[in-house]
């Protein structure tokens, strides 16, 4: 096993000309995706709420959240994005990877993408 980075854009949604690329570790483990707080300031993106978050040591952390888009070469996604600390990684968690309709395969360390399903009533 080993660890894939991945270089993603991450954009204001109210603003979408704010954008800036991040490099976040992906992490299947992890739902939601982290990003440093001074990359999401900067980009105008505000906390919205706050979320505790367990270790694994069994302690837990308090850490804001509130909502970016994510950009993949042309796929385009929105998700929560946690507000980063000091110490914390950015990472790439699996609802920003299901926005973007990509799935990893953490055997081959490779993207794909996801079958698209819609449920309809026809």
């Amino acid at each position: 096993m080993g660890l894939t980075s991945l270089e993603i854009e991450v954009e204001n949604p109210d603003d979408s000309g704010r954008s800036q690329p991040v490099v976040g570790l992906i992490d299947t483990g992890a739902i939601f995706s982290a990003v440093p707080s001074a990359v999401l300031h900067n980009l105008g993106i505000l906390p919205k709420a706050e979320q505790v978050f367990t270790l694994a040591d069994g302690s837990t952390i308090v850490r804001k959240k509130g909502v970016a888009l994510f950009r993949y070469g042309d796929r385009l996604g929105g998700a929560t994005v946690i507000f980063g600390e000091a110490g914390d990684s950015a990472l790439i968690g699996v609802t920003t990877l299901e926005a973007l309709g990509l799935a990893f395969n953490p055997l081959t360390r490779e993207l794909y993408p996801l079958p698209m399903i819609l449920g309809t009533t026809r």
